[in-house]
């Protein structure tokens, strides 16, 4: 499928060495321009491609295997790279050792290519920087359910600075897509069903991310979780209202806000036209309208895919030309297409100066990262610790911040000293704890019979820590997705002995069908897979009480369960520490906090389904199959309890104003807990159809028995706004009904009303409730 073009016959360089100073002490800008005049065309696209040094065997990115390697690396890179693929993340490599070996490969583009301009590394860093012996922290899904962006940033910081130390300049993360289907695959890589919690949570990640002097780079842009029946790549045909005001919003946060300094596009195809290749999606809204000034990177091989898998493009060429147009400025990971450019140019087929524009924006890149200026005759790190005592502590807390208590039947938490049965599929496995984009899920996998590199107990081990080993007897039952149900009277009986049975039940995470869950591995129906369930209702049938823990990278249909089942614990694939955690919840030591960042359905058919559906989203007398959730959005329970009270709302409020909300808060249980204040509002009457329910702000607050707090949100109309009948987003006056509570739920409510003229939304427009305790 490859078409193989070549930049090494190109002539060789005139000379080797520095060759892009400051003459006659230019700067910044200037001096970009005056480096992109002393280029030639091979060394000017040189700077636009990447290079994968990549073994056979390895698959981590669709369609892999039909591109071939045809150089190798000393080659292709004699005149510049821009690129360097992954050469941490796609291999289990000492760190110490990559770190010498890649210092000499860029002392050697600095001397030995006649620009001497170092290479952007970048690594994927989803749930942690992908590299062995790194810590692996709770997949996005969980930082969503824990409402926490302090602590978000604080974990991407971390990230950051090892890959700083590791001589990293960008990482594919966060992926910002808004959850639409829980049976699309990349469910686990998501951080939610609302725009809102996406755009501050993932905009926080940027922040701690890029605070370390690396580039964050947003994913995927745009509208590739929308896709039709949830099936990955698929066409997505999402009308421009919902583009603009729910796929959008999260990039748009992080743009603005954040500062990211990269996007990659999506994969997706938008009403027929690919994103790779839309101008109006990769220039007009990215740059035009939001003023964005970074690169844009392909997917991997999504510049090819124009040719191969949406035929818009008759061959590598032609797809190369369509996506430098609309705006990608680098291919990645390897130049499949865009190493046509140079022929393109030389027939008259392409404008050169579509390929300086992309250069410049590349050089910019490398001079706000140091690169024009390095050398590297400094020495590598010599001694790393990729999972320090601080990484460890970061994902102990998001972890036992994540963990939801979806019911209790007052089982939970554990008394001391039951018997308890501990059976499932995810009870004794390490990667149950780990999302599709762990080292080990993803990499490692491939690689049997290497040491995982880090500490990661199973929930087996932390729960003999944590209730006695004498006290804990286990069997596995089945397997995750398969139909062996030989494991089941083991089971059974090892739960008719005791107190209590606790089933860890739930996903594997893997690529391209080699998971329940994960990139290319789609559903089409939200059952637990194989024969989980079947497993749960003979435990059951024992008569002892079942707690069941869902260890999953998206939500399932467990209305089933929920009723029967003395307690349901879910966890959001929780990361190197989530073991702990789980077993801390269920033992009483962590009070559980989490909160549902997506809703849990109650059916595949009904779906897709979000919260923010509008008045006939919903289904009720009009339909006889209503889309009634199980669990709602923010749904969470805890140990102990809280009360409102005192919610103070303003009469009327300009639509160019903020609403300021106070609402006092008060626990009134007998253990110290967390509470997740949510703030919601519905637009009474608009121009357009609005959700029944639209979350505004939210606030994690800790509270001790008996103490009161009272919470101030200041809310900007533009939370409000939407896209009217002309596709301008704007504020419109009129009645809006808000609540506080512990869900989407209606609870503590009140109505304000926005009084003055239509209000057109610009990017200086505030985008953040402010949330204040006191």
């Amino acid at each position: 499928m490859t078409e193989v073009h070549t930049l090494v016959d190109g002539p060789a360089p005139a000379q080797t060495g520095r060759d892009h100073g400051r003459p006659d002490g230019l700067g910044g800008e200037a001096r970009l321009r005056d480096l992109l005049g002393r280029m030639t065309i091979e060394e000017k696209i040189a700077q636009l491609v990447g290079f994968w040094e990549k073994e056979d065997g390895e698959a981590v990115a669709p369609l892999q295997g039909e591109f071939g390697d045809v150089f190798k690396l000393e080659d292709f890179s004699r005149h510049g790279l821009g690129h360097l693929t992954r050469p941490y993340g796609t291999r289990p490599l000492d760190a110490a050792a990559r770190a010498s070996w890649l210092w000499k490969f860029q002392r050697d583009l600095v001397t030995g290519t006649r620009l001497g301009i170092p290479a952007i590394v970048h690594e994927e860093c989803l749930t942690g920087l992908s590299a062995w012996k790194a810590a692996t922290f709770p997949t996005p899904l969980a930082w969503g359910a824990a409402f926490d962006p302090e602590l978000v940033t604080e974990m991407a910081a971390a990230i950051g600075a090892s890959m700083r130390t590791l001589g990293i300049h960008q990482g594919l993360s966060p992926v910002l897509d808004v959850i639409r289907d829980p049976r699309w695959g990349r469910v686990d890589e998501c951080i939610s069903e609302d725009p809102y919690l996406v755009g501050t949570i993932g905009t926080s990640y940027v922040r701690g991310l890029q605070s370390q002097g690396v580039h964050a780079t947003l994913k995927h842009f745009a509208g590739y979780s929308a896709s039709r029946a949830g099936r990955n790549f698929g066409p997505v045909h999402a009308g421009r209202r919902e583009l603009a005001d729910v796929l959008l919003l999260p990039f748009e946060m992080a743009i603005i806000d954040g500062d990211a300094r990269s996007v990659m596009h999506s994969y997706a195809e938008i009403d027929g036209v690919p994103v790779a290749a839309d101008p109006t999606m990769l220039t007009g809204i990215l740059r035009d309208q939001w003023g964005f000034d970074g690169t844009v990177v392909a997917d991997y091989y999504g510049v090819a895919f124009l040719n191969l898998l949406h035929h818009v493009a008759s061959d590598h060429a032609e797809a190369a030309g369509q996506a430098l147009s609309a705006g990608v400025d680098v291919e990645l990971p390897t130049g499949d297409a865009y190493l046509t450019l140079r022929e393109s140019v030389r027939a008259g087929k392409l404008d050169e100066a579509l390929i300086d524009r992309a250069v410049l924006r590349v050089l910019r890149q490398k001079l706000d990262l140091g690169l024009l200026d390095a050398t590297f005759t400094d020495e590598p790190p010599a001694a790393i610790d990729l999972d320090s005592p601080e990484h460890r502590s970061i994902a102990r807390r998001l972890a036992e911040e994540s963990i939801v208590l979806v019911a209790n039947q007052g089982a939970l938490p554990l008394p001391a000293g039951r018997r308890v049965a501990l059976i499932g599929p995810n009870a004794d496995r390490q990667g149950a704890l780990f999302g599709c984009y762990s080292f080990l899920n993803h990499v490692l996998v491939q690689h049997p019979g290497v040491e995982t590199g880090i500490e990661v107990p199973t929930v087996l081990d932390a729960m003999r820590v944590e209730f006695g080993d004498g006290l804990v007897t286990w069997a596995r039952g089945c397997d995750v997705d398969t139909d062996d149900r030989s494991g089941f009277d083991e089971a059974v009986a090892t739960a008719a002995a005791s107190d209590v049975a606790v089933l860890v039940v739930g996903d594997h995470a893997g690529l391209f069908g080699r998971g329940t869950v994960g990139e290319g591995c789609d559903r089409d129906d939200l059952e637990l897979p194989g024969v989980q369930r079947e497993l749960v209702e003979a435990v059951l049938a024992t008569g002892t009480p079942v707690v069941l823990v869902l260890v999953t990278g998206r939500p399932y249909t467990v209305g089933w369960a929920l009723p029967r089942c003395a307690a349901v614990v879910q966890a959001f694939f929780p990361g190197e520490e989530g073991a702990g955690a789980i077993a801390g919840v269920l033992s009483g030591r962590v009070n559980p906090s989490g909160r549902l960042p997506v809703t849990l359905p109650g059916s595949a058919g009904a779906q897709p389904y979000s919260y923010l559906h509008p008045t006939l989203g919903a289904g009720n007398e009009v339909t006889n199959l209503p889309a009634t959730p199980v669990a709602p959005f923010g749904h969470g329970l805890s140990y102990t309890t809280f009360a409102y009270g005192d919610l103070t709302v303003p009469t009327t409020v300009p639509t160019d104003g903020a609403v300021g909300v106070t609402v006092r808060v008060t626990n009134t249980g007998a253990v110290a807990g967390d509470e997740v204040v949510q703030l919601y509002g519905r637009d009474l009457v608009a121009s357009v159809t609005r959700p029944v329910a639209q979350l505004l702000g939210y606030r994690r607050v800790h509270l001790e028995p008996g103490q009161s707090v009272t919470v101030e949100l200041t809310v900007p109309t533009t939370r409000l706004a939407f896209s009217d009948r002309t596709f301008t987003r704007v504020v419109e006056p009129g009645d809006v009904e808000l609540w506080v509570g512990t869900s989407v739920q209606r609870d503590t409510q009140a109505v304000t009303t926005l009084v003055g003229d239509i209000v057109e939304v610009t990017n200086a427009s505030p985008r953040w409730t402010i949330a204040d305790v006191r």
